[in-house]
Order: structure tokens, then C-alpha cells, then sequence
């Protein structure tokens, strides 16, 4: 399965929205400017990234039932 590339982009996506969720995690723990300036982006980036994360798993897993990939 770790030589299927399609596996790897679905990977890495899963561990872009863990980057981005731990960088709001962080963010919303240290309060201050940071957090008041960019806590609203960073959700609509994780937003973003999970709804990618999860249509390149779906292709993933249809790929996989049809019997290709």
C-alpha cells in the first residue's frame, strides 16, 4: 500500500490537517496576539484540509473497490 501514490498524497494530506491543527491548538493555548490575529484563519485552513483530506480518501477508497490503483 506505501508504494501507491494515491495512498501517499491521502498521507500527506492527513498529516497537512494535523500540522494545521496543532498550530491552532498552540495557538488558541498561548492566547494573546497571535491567537486574536490568526485563530479564524487557521480554522478555515484545517476546514479546507479536512474537506481535501477526506475526497482524496474517498477516491482512495473507490479506486481500491474498483479494483485499480
Amino acid at each position: 500500500m506505501a508504494d501507491d501514490p494515491l495512498f501517499i498524497v491521502v498521507a500527506v494530506a492527513c498529516i497537512a490537517v494535523l500540522i494545521i491543527l496543532l498550530i491552532g491548538i498552540g495557538g488558541f493555548a498561548k492566547g494573546g496576539e497571535f491567537n486574536r490575529k490568526h485563530a479564524n484563519r487557521i480554522m478555515r485552513y484545517r476546514i479546507g484540509a479536512q474537506f481535501i483530506a477526506v475526497i482524496l480518501i474517498l477516491v482512495f477508497v473507490f479506486f481500491r473497490r474498483m479494483g485499480g490503483a
